[in-house]
């Protein structure tokens, strides 16, 4: 591919100006995702980073999967089974986020809760009148666990 875009008068490499324009990211994300190894560039001779086209759907993929609240560290650990010059592919997308897809499921049904128990208390948030679904009187459920009880979409349930 490089020597058909050198052929068409193209860079095979593009400046962190030119990805933060195509991708739509400022310049200092990408070199935070550069530090937290997400992408990676290499140096001119002048020390400017150059990087492969193939980056613009690598910062893609990050920024989906951070839209849909993967964390950097999981997007790290799916990007670190492909090759690091390569580009992930629909079956890469598709292979990866399906390991996710139990991760979101339980995270929507943890929003939905949230959203269905929330409807009474947001209006006073004072969290104590009787008919308030969040209502713990004596701590009763401290002895279920740690954090909001009522709000936790138990595993499995």
């Amino acid at each position: 591919m490089n020597d058909a875009l050198q052929r068409a008068g193209i860079s095979p490499t593009l400046t962190v100006g030119e990805v933060a324009r195509r991708s739509g990211v400022t310049v200092s994300t990408l070199h935070f995702y550069e530090a937290q190894g997400l992408i990676g560039s290499t140096r001119t001779a002048g020390n400017q980073r150059r990087y492969p086209r193939t980056v613009l759907r690598r910062v893609a993929f990050v920024r989906v999967a951070q839209r849909v609240g993967i964390s950097l560290a999981e997007i790290g650990t799916a990007l670190a089974t492909l090759p690091e010059s390569a580009a992930p592919s629909r079956e890469d997308w598709a292979r990866l986020s399906a390991s996710w897809r139990a991760e979101l499921d339980e995270r929507m049904a943890q929003l939905q809760k949230l959203r269905d128990t929330l409807d009474d208390c947001i209006g006073c948030g004072c969290l104590s009148i009787d008919r308030c679904k969040l209502r713990n009187p004596l701590d009763r459920l401290g002895a279920e666990g740690q954090g909001p009880q009522r709000l936790l979409v138990k595993r499995g349930a």
